[in-house]
Formats: C-alpha cells, sequence, structure tokens
C-alpha cells in the first residue's frame, strides 16, 4: 500500500521515517508514469507540460521507507528565481544523505544522456549516495537500440551497463525487476 504524506521544501519538515528511495530525472522523461507503474496506483501527476512537480513529494510505501518525487531537471520554463530555489531545496535535500537509501535516476532511452543528466550523477556521487540508472521509455526502441541505447547511457553516464534497467511503463516491462531491487536496497 502507498500513500501520500505530504510535499515540503524544507528539510525541518520532511517527514518520518526517514528511509528514502528518491526518483530523479530529467522533465519529460516519464518520471510520474514510472512511479505510478511501479506502484500500481496514481500517486503522482503526470502533465503534458514538463516542469509541474515543484516541491519534494512523500508517498508512504507499505509503513516501510518513503518514495520520494523531486523536481524534474533540465528543459522545464523556470526564472532565475525559481532555479535558486530549486538549488538550495535539493541541497537541502541530498546534504541529509543518511536518509536516502536509494536515488533512481531516470533517463531516456531513446536519447544519449543530457550534460543534464552527467552534472546529476556527478552531483549524487559527490555525495557518496547509491544510484540506480533506468532507461525509461524502452518500449519505444528495437531490440537492436535497446543494446545499444544501454552501452551509450553506459558510457555517457560512466556506469556499468549490467546495472542499467530497461523500462517501459506502457508494458510494465522491467518494473517488477526494479522493484524487487528498490525493496532489497530498503
Amino acid at each position: 500500500m502507498i500513500e501520500f504524506v505530504k510535499s515540503a521544501v524544507k528539510k525541518e519538515d520532511f517527514p518520518r521515517p526517514d528511509r528514502d528511495v528518491v526518483f530523479i530525472g530529467r522533465s519529460n522523461v516519464g518520471k510520474s508514469s514510472l512511479l505510478n507503474t511501479l506502484y500500481t496506483q496514481k500517486i503522482a501527476f503526470v502533465g503534458k507540460k514538463p516542469g509541474m512537480t515543484k516541491m519534494i513529494n512523500f508517498f508512504l510505501v507499505d509503513g516501510s521507507y518513503h518514495a520520494v518525487d523531486v523536481p524534474g531537471y533540465g528543459f522545464a520554463d523556470r526564472s532565475n528565481k525559481e532555479l535558486i530555489a530549486f538549488d538550495k531545496m535539493m541541497d537541502g535535500y541530498f546534504s541529509l544523505k543518511e536518509r536516502i537509501r536509494l536515488v533512481v535516476m531516470i533517463v531516456d532511452a531513446r536519447h544519449r544522456p543530457t550534460i543534464d543528466d552527467v552534472d546529476m550523477i556527478e552531483y549524487l556521487r559527490h555525495h557518496h549516495l547509491k544510484v540506480v540508472i533506468v532507461a525509461n521509455k524502452i518500449d519505444k526502441l528495437s531490440q537492436s537500440e535497446q543494446h545499444s541505447c544501454a552501452k551509450m547511457i553506459s558510457e555517457t553516464l560512466n556506469v556499468p551497463e549490467s546495472t542499467i534497467y530497461k523500462t517501459s511503463t506502457l508494458k510494465r516491462r522491467g518494473i517488477d525487476e526494479l522493484k524487487s531491487y528498490i525493496e532489497a536496497c530498503v
């Protein structure tokens, strides 16, 4: 069972228990769809326009840990003021690394990871956080494209190809394997 707990911006407002699995990715990468498919209910809003998530959203999973939906980075239109506030909010959250059990970094399988993706994985490494990469929207690629996309993601983000989960929310491919991995980490 999963239930919405709260949205927060400041660390003093973050809920307990403090065992988090964080879902992060560029705007429009399918983060909300992946959350909804992974937990088999609509918990995250899927918008037609990127950048709809503005706060850190906490969902309690089976009374055990939080699935945490953070705002996407990348091409959502934001003012300089909003970007500064976003950076402050994210730095405040990620500075509490003892509560973060796993970061699920979602990339679009159809495209080479962007400089924003590279910057994000470096940021997460800097904070010594455990990260798993999810290549989402894999159903939109042929079998040969799926293999080459994993190799491209591996090389661009400097992660072992064997650690990249390939998922499709539309066809539920890779979802059960990813969920099992997440549950083993918490």
